[in-house]
């Protein structure tokens, strides 16, 4: 457990550094091809770079959340869950109690984010509260309190966040050299160089944003259905509540592609009855799930 808490921090820092290289180029791309003398366009692809990957780290749980539309819950409508997530923090070793949102839909699915434990956030949607029972329940909350122990969320945010952000500065580079060119010497070499870049971004950020998603997510939903009957001492819940959520028909309304891996259950449905995850699939399939939570029994 602690060697996986270690590893998910290097990855963090890992993925911020990556995360400033790539869009200190992209910016100092984007500065030459305005015709930006060198100099200050290194400047400004620094500043901007660093200030966006500070403010993306500290924002993540902010973004995510409005992303999804997400209400702060109260004892008074959500009294249910609010008990639980107390239940449970007494064998959850959680050095804060993490704060409690809730999203207006149908699919009963759930998430957790934030930068690290002490500003941690559980999100639960609507649907979750109506259609599951309240040992159901609690699987489903000691499942996201493990992400939140194993340090999973922070990694995730980050991903999610700059991931996303990346796919739209490529995308603006991209279309920088749609609309107009280089007033300086149309015949360059420099602009066909630079639109090129464009292109490799535009199309390999997304690739890659997926595949970070997917390497990460699998393995990170087995531990953590395994912590999550660590703590509650009962896998029967976390996997009924899998199954109903698995067998529910809605799709998550508020939810997209960058957001996808943060979820309990993929928010998008797929074909049922697959025995294994295809390629770009963020989460293992629910049937290799239970019967790796059956093993636990």
């Amino acid at each position: 457990m602690f060697e996986d808490i270690k590893r998910n921090k290097m990855k963090s820092g890992f993925i911020i550094g990556s995360f400033i290289l790539v869009i200190t180029l992209i910016i100092y791309f984007l500065a030459m091809a305005f015709d930006i003398d060198a100099p200050i366009a290194i400047i400004i692809a620094m500043t901007f770079s660093i200030l966006s990957s500070w403010a993306s780290y500290y924002n993540s749980d902010k973004i995510i959340l409005s992303v999804t539309k997400a209400r702060p819950a109260t004892l008074e409508e959500d009294q249910k869950i609010v008990h639980i997530l107390d239940a449970l923090m007494i064998s959850a070793d959680l050095p804060a109690r993490p704060r409690l949102y809730v999203v207006d839909d149908p699919q009963p699915n759930a998430f957790a984010t934030g930068r690290n434990p002490e500003h941690a956030i559980i999100c639960v949607t609507t649907g979750l509260l109506e259609k599951l029972e309240y040992y159901e329940l609690e699987g489903v909350i000691a499942h996201e309190m493990s992400h939140i122990r194993n340090y999973d969320i922070m990694l995730s945010a980050i991903i999610t966040v700059m991931v996303g952000f990346l796919v739209m500065i490529s995308d603006l580079f991209s279309r920088s050299f749609l609309w107009g060119r280089s007033s300086k010497d149309d015949d360059n070499k420099g602009n066909a160089i630079l639109m090129v870049i464009g292109l490799v971004l535009l199309i390999v950020s997304p690739i890659l944003g997926k595949i970070m998603q997917m390497s990460f997510s699998r393995r990170r939903e087995f531990l953590a259905d395994a912590t999550a009957v660590e703590i509650t001492r009962n896998p029967q819940g976390l996997i009924s509540a899998l199954q109903k959520l698995d067998a529910d028909s809605n799709e998550l309304k508020s939810a997209n592609n960058a957001t996808a891996n943060l979820f309990i259950v993929n928010p998008f449905k797929s074909k049922k009855g697959k025995k294994k995850a295809g390629l770009f699939d963020t989460h293992p399939t629910i049937e290799a799930r239970i019967e790796a939570l059956q093993n636990i029994e």
